[in-house]
């Protein structure tokens, strides 16, 4: 069992009033986006007619639309942006690096490389069969990434993100490679390697229930040891915090979570990385409360999106994960100069 107790110290309090109001504003700030990501598309829907059909005996092509296709896309949505948001916090607690995100570390590139291997070799057409494939993927690039980045001394973080991005470009090539030699591979993955929760059936999450389920426990069960690990390896030590099993379930529950949501909507971009900093900065820097955060704030992130690639070019769309690319390279760039300074 993880010591938290010492943990806690290293972090400064907020008021439960101001707390409760944060969250408060970002349980409202979610019902927005998913309201909008059921009414807006191709063909605007009033928010009456979405009411109507979620709770009435509306039976209108609109209504339909709504509970047929767009609601479950919005429910894949805030399922997903909830697993890469977690996920990233946990990414940036674990190693200590502001830049740290299941995609900078190369485990979104490992998970991508697996299906689209599995797809050319298996067949494999349907996204709830990529899950074995998606996790075992993860795991590997993980691993490997925690590998080249400790060497022969302590787990440094800059050397860390260097070998997650060194990782995930060389994944990436090889992925590319497959999907050459493939024309039928490359027609079966390339809607889902973009990132996208179009055409997602609710069906799809079941698979990957108790991985996200697990994932999340995991998560939450380091929150406190995330706290005093901040400090440095040395200092959490002293506090009591075993710094090797924290690394090692933290780990675990970002492949987990990264490995579930690639599964499902392919390897969406920069949720992972932008949720923890915006939420940080918004609840501070306490792990109990940033991880609740980011279960809010990756959702957010993720059907603003989505809605505004289906808004910008109507009637036709542009994937959600070509849009969180656009968005959130500019803010890799400015986090990584932040670092540097």
């Amino acid at each position: 069992m993880l010591d938290a107790q010492p943990a806690t110290a290293a972090v400064p309090r907020r008021t439960p009033a101001r707390t409760a109001g944060v969250f408060a504003a970002g349980i409202a700030a979610l019902a927005v986006c998913a309201a909008l990501s059921l009414a807006l598309g191709t063909r605007p829907v009033p928010l009456g007619t979405v009411v109507d059909a979620l709770f009435g005996d509306d039976t209108s092509r609109d209504a339909l639309a709504v509970t047929g296709i767009r609601l479950p896309r919005t429910i894949t949505g805030l399922v997903v942006g909830a697993a890469l948001g977690l996920a990233g916090a946990v990414c940036q607690g674990v190693t200590r690096n502001p830049l740290a995100s299941p995609t900078t570390l190369g485990v979104n590139a490992g998970a991508a490389l697996a299906v689209v291997t599995a797809i050319h070799l298996l067949g494999l057409t349907r996204p709830a069969e990529f899950l074995p494939f998606a996790l075992a993927g993860a795991a590997v690039a993980a691993v490997a990434v925690f590998a080249l980045a400790r060497g022969a001394g302590d787990l440094d973080p800059v050397r860390l993100a260097l070998s997650g991005t060194v990782l995930a470009s060389v994944l990436a090539a090889w992925t590319s490679a497959v999907l050459l030699t493939s024309e039928q591979t490359l027609d079966e993955a390339r809607f889902w390697l973009v990132g996208s929760l179009a055409s997602r059936s609710l069906d799809m999450l079941v698979p990957v229930a108790a991985p996200l389920i697990a994932g999340t426990v995991l998560a939450f069960l380091v929150a406190p040891a995330l706290n005093a690990l901040s400090l440095g390896d040395d200092a959490a030590s002293a506090l009591g915090v075993p710094v090797a099993r924290t690394r090692l379930i933290g780990g675990v529950a970002v492949v987990l979570l990264a490995a579930s949501a690639v599964a499902v909507a392919g390897p969406i971009a920069f949720i992972g990385l932008a949720a923890p900093h915006l939420v940080r900065a918004v609840v501070g820097p306490d792990h109990r409360l940033l991880l609740p955060g980011c279960l809010l704030g990756g959702p957010i992130l993720l059907l603003a999106a989505d809605v505004l690639g289906r808004m910008i070019v109507r009637p036709s769309e542009i994937e959600v994960g070509i849009i969180t690319a656009f968005l959130g390279a500019p803010l890799l760039a400015i986090l990584a100069r932040k670092a540097a300074r």
